[in-house]
C-alpha cells in the first residue's frame, strides 16, 4: 500500500521514526507529512532518509513544481495514518479545519484514515477531544486507543502513544477489510422520491440518503464498484461511486434497470413513495376554500423488479423502516421482493433512523435467523452490514 504517515508535536513522534521502517519491511511505501510542532521533536531529512520518499512539512511544500502536494499524495495514498496524533491535531481534524499541510491533506483524502492519539490523559478525556473522536468515527476514521501508562509529563492513565505492534495489526487489518469485496459491482438506491402533485409541490418522505451514503463508502472501502442511484439529497455521496440523480420512482427504477443486470450485489436503501398522483396538475394548483381530493396509484416495487432481472447469483437486501421493533413486515417484505436479508430499522426510536447519524440495525436472513447491529453511527452500520453478510455466507 501507499501510506502517508502524519505525526503531529508529540514527544512520541521518535516512535514513528520505527513506524516507518516497520511499515516499509511489510513492503508498503510510506510518505511522511510532518505539522510544525513535529518538527520540534523529528525533522524531515530524517525521514526522507529513512522512507527513500520526499517529506513535506510546510503547507506550501511543492517537492514537484506545479503539483499541489495535498491533493496530488491525498489521491495517490491508500491509507492516511495519523501516528502520533496530538489534541490540537485530533480536534482539527475533528471539526474539519485545515491549517497546516498535514489537516489540508485529510480533508482533501477520500482514502481511509488512522488515527493514534497520544497526550497526556486529562486532555484524552477532554470533552472536545471525545467530540472530535465522535466525529471522525462517525466519518469512518479507525482509532488505534492511547493505552494506559505514564505518559512523557509523568501523570498515569490512558494516554499514552500506541505500541508499534498496535499499529501494524490495525493498519493489516484495514488492507485485509479493503479486498473483502474487490471486484465486486454494488448496486444501491437511496435518499426519497418526489412525486409531482403540481409544477410546484410534490409527495415525498424524511429520507435523507444518509444510509445510502454510508453503505457507499463502506462499499467502496472493502473494495467494490459502487453505483448509487438517489433521489435528492443534500447528503454527499463518495467521489469514487457512480451517481445517478433521480426524483421520481419511476425514474429511478429506469436508472436502477440499466445497472441491475450487472450487479453483484442489490441494496434497497431508498425510501421510496409507495404512491404518486394519477394526473398531474400543469402550473400551480390554487387554494380555494373547497375540500381537495387526490386520487393516487401505486409506484412500482422498484427492488422486486430489480431482483427479478439480477444475476441469480447476486445478493438482494432490502430495508425496512418501521414505527416498531415489530419484525413481521420485513419478514413479509423478504418472501414477497424474492430477497436475501432485510435490514429492519425501528424509526420510532429517538435519534435514530431518519435524518439522523446514528442507526440500529435488525438484519433478517431468508433462512429465519436475525442479527441485531446494536445503536451505532450510520457507517459503522454499513460495515457491520456487509461484514456480517460476507460472514454468514448468505446466498
Amino acid at each position: 500500500m501507499n501510506i502517508v504517515l502524519g505525526v503531529s508535536g508529540s514527544v512520541a513522534a521518535y516512535r514513528a521514526c520505527d513506524l516507518t521502517r516497520e511499515l516499509m519491511r511489510r513492503g508498503h511505501t510510506v510518505r511522511v507529512c510532518l505539522t510544525d510542532a513535529a518538527q520540534r521533536f523529528v525533522t524531515a531529512e530524517l525521514f526522507e532518509a529513512l522512507s527513500g520518499q520526499p517529506c513535506l512539512a510546510d503547507t506550501f511544500d511543492e517537492p514537484e513544481r506545479g503539483r499541489m502536494a495535498h491533493i496530488e499524495w491525498a489521491r495517490a495514498a491508500d491509507l492516511v495514518l495519523v501516528a502520533p496524533a496530538t489534541a490540537n491535531t485530533l480536534v482539527k481534524l475533528g471539526f474539519g479545519l485545515g491549517d497546516d499541510m498535514l489537516t489540508t491533506l485529510v480533508l482533501a483524502s477520500t482514502r481511509p484514515l488512522i488515527i493514534a492519539p497520544a497526550m497526556n490523559p486529562t486532555m484524552w478525556a477532554n470533552e472536545q477531544v471525545q467530540e472530535a473522536k465522535a466525529r471522525l468515527e462517525a466519518r469512518g476514521a479507525i482509532f488505534v486507543e492511547p493505552q494506559v501508562g505514564e505518559v512523557a509529563c509523568g501523570e498515569v492513565g490512558q494516554g499514552k502513544f500506541a505500541d508499534t505492534h498496535s499499529l501494524l495489526a490495525a493498519v493489516d487489518a484495514l488492507g485485509t477489510r479493503a479486498q473483502r469485496l474487490a471486484g465486486a459491482h454494488v448496486l444501491i438506491t437511496s435518499g426519497p422520491t418526489r412525486e409531482p402533485l403540481d409544477d410546484v409541490r410534490y409527495l415525498t418522505n424524511r429520507s435523507s440518503g444518509k444510509m445510502g451514503a454510508a453503505l457507499a463508502r463502506a462499499a467502496i472501502a472493502l473494495g467494490a464498484n459502487v453505483t448509487v442511484v438517489s433521489g435528492p439529497v443534500r447528503v454527499a455521496y463518495p467521489q469514487e461511486a457512480t451517481v445517478h440523480s433521480v426524483e421520481t420512482a419511476e425514474e429511478m427504477l429506469a436508472a436502477a434497470k440499466s445497472v441491475a443486470p450487472n450487479a453483484d450485489w442489490i441494496i434497497g436503501a431508498a425510501a421510496v413513495s409507495d404512491y404518486r398522483p394519477s394526473e398531474r396538475f400543469h402550473g400551480k394548483r390554487r387554494r380555494s376554500a373547497d375540500d381537495l381530493a387526490l386520487t393516487l396509484t401505486p409506484n412500482p416495487d422498484i427492488l422486486a423488479e430489480l431482483a427479478g432481472i439480477a444475476p441469480a447469483s447476486s445478493l438482494k437486501i432490502g430495508f425496512a423502516a418501521e414505527p416498531s421493533p415489530d419484525l413481521e413486515a420485513a419478514r413479509a417484505k423478504l418472501v414477497r421482493k424474492g430477497l436475501n436479508a432485510v435490514a429492519h430499522n425501528d424509526v420510532s426510536r429517538v435519534g435514530l433512523g431518519f435524518d439522523s447519524d446514528q442507526n440500529a440495525l435488525t438484519l433478517v436472513l431468508a433462512d429465519g435467523s436475525t442479527v441485531h447491529s446494536g445503536e451505532r453511527s450510520k457507517l459503522a452500520c454499513a460495515f457491520w452490514l456487509f461484514e456480517t453478510l460476507l460472514d454468514s455466507h448468505v446466498s
